[in-house]
């Protein structure tokens, strides 16, 4: 036994050291993330949903029975003609049984363990959707910035085409391309800013309290795991699965419930009674029961199969998430793959770029190839902002759904 322990002491150990949080440069730090996600109004109603089953689960541990007072008062003739003034006062209340009281503890506590589940996931989900938009808004302020350059160059194009149509090297066409070019660059830099505006607002409409502080786009990292760590991390936090498992504790709790109730709880009371005008006194107790019928074994057995469809509703949540898991890791790995491949072939275009500026400059390439290995030069580019922000968005929520970053763990 001892070996064996040793040997599972160390597997925990490894797996906590593989799960501590991984570097990430540049992301939003958590001290800044939580308090945006703390004010998202989703999750804030998850956050009172916990209050709600905190107090139903109070509710179901106590008894749903209260006590009944009855009191009634007759008058009593007799045929010689006499009458009496009669009273008959008391009080009564069911008894819950104690395998009811067990059952209904064990439903307040999946109510509980449900409503937390969901308020993780609705972090999750605000978690998700801030770095989707920031990632989006990060991308536009580059495609801004990638714009504006190209209209300067643009415009230094065209002064200098113009001076040299000046002084006769120059065609009066190639001005009029260059002109041309900067009237597209000037379109390309309007619709640049406006998406970074469109972007901006739909962060800000959000997820109000963030500003524009962090807005340098952090560099890429690869997937150093493989996808077994991915898989058992993913599955052992995700706050879906969570719930699934705890609306199938519900239901068991409920069955249980259910089969308590097929024998009804009794109904306990003492009372008293004035008769023949006070001349008689009478004291007693009362015990009554519902007698059980097959209604009750009719719902005993819809619990039973409701337990089922949420077992089935288990293993088709936790199916879901291994594909989802599969494609993600797999989609990371691509990304980031695609984003080096995008880099240097970017790298080698914008070196094409810069060659064919010499050979214009020296007469050996005319206006038309120029523009042309400029317009690729910038289609690369962005295809590899592109690539990045990708492979940059597949990774955080990779680290997003296995909370490894920004303590959501911890919830």
């Amino acid at each position: 036994m001892m070996p064996r322990l040793l040997l599972l002491t160390l597997f925990g150990l490894a797996l906590s050291a593989q799960a501590a949080a991984p570097e990430t440069p540049g992301l939003l730090p958590t001290q800044i993330v939580r308090p945006l996600l703390e004010q998202d109004p989703s999750v804030a109603a998850a956050r009172a949903g916990l209050e709600v089953a905190r107090q139903e689960a109070g509710i179901l541990d106590s008894s749903p029975y209260e006590w009944t007072a009855k009191l009634s008062s007759q008058r009593r003739t007799v045929r010689e003609g006499l009458a009496y003034q009669e009273w008959n006062a008391g009080i009564e209340r069911p008894l819950r049984l104690p395998g009811k009281a067990a059952a209904d503890r064990n439903i307040g506590k999946a109510t509980m363990e449900e409503a937390e589940a969901r308020y993780g996931d609705a972090l999750h989900e605000a978690a998700r959707e801030l770095l989707s938009l920031w990632l989006e808004w990060l991308s536009a302020e580059r495609g801004r910035e990638l714009a504006s350059a190209n209209r300067q160059s643009a415009q230094e194009n065209l002064t200098a085409v113009e001076k040299r149509v000046r002084a006769g090297d120059a065609s009066k066409l190639d001005a009029s391309l260059a002109q041309a070019d900067l009237a597209e660059q000037q379109r390309v830099h309007n619709d640049a800013k406006t998406q970074v505006a469109v972007a901006w607002g739909r962060l800000h409409a959000r997820f109000p309290s963030i500003d524009q502080q962090f807005r340098v786009l952090p560099a890429s990292l690869p997937i150093r795991e493989n996808a077994a760590f991915w898989r058992e991390r993913i599955l052992s936090q995700s706050d879906e699965l969570k719930t699934a498992q705890a609306q199938l504790q519900n239901a068991q709790a409920q069955a249980e419930r259910a089969r308590a109730d097929k024998l009804p709880d009794p109904t306990v009371g003492i009372y008293t009674a004035s008769e023949v005008g006070g001349r008689e006194r009478i004291t007693g107790l009362s015990i009554s029961m519902p007698i059980p019928g097959g209604q009750r074994d009719r719902r005993s057995a819809k619990a039973l199969h409701s337990v089922e469809v949420q077992r089935q509703q288990v293993e088709l949540t936790k199916r879901q998430l291994e594909a989802s898991i599969a494609s993600a890791v797999a989609s990371a790995e691509g990304a980031y793959a695609s984003q080096q491949l995008a880099e240097t072939g970017a790298l080698a275009m914008h070196d094409n770029a810069r060659l064919m500026q010499r050979a214009y400059a020296l007469g050996e390439a005319d206006l038309q190839a120029l523009l042309l290995a400029r317009r690729q030069a910038t289609a690369v580019t962005q295809n590899a902002r592109i690539a990045k922000i990708e492979a940059l968005k597949s990774y955080y929520l990779l680290l997003i759904d296995a909370h490894l970053i920004w303590d959501l763990e911890h919830d």
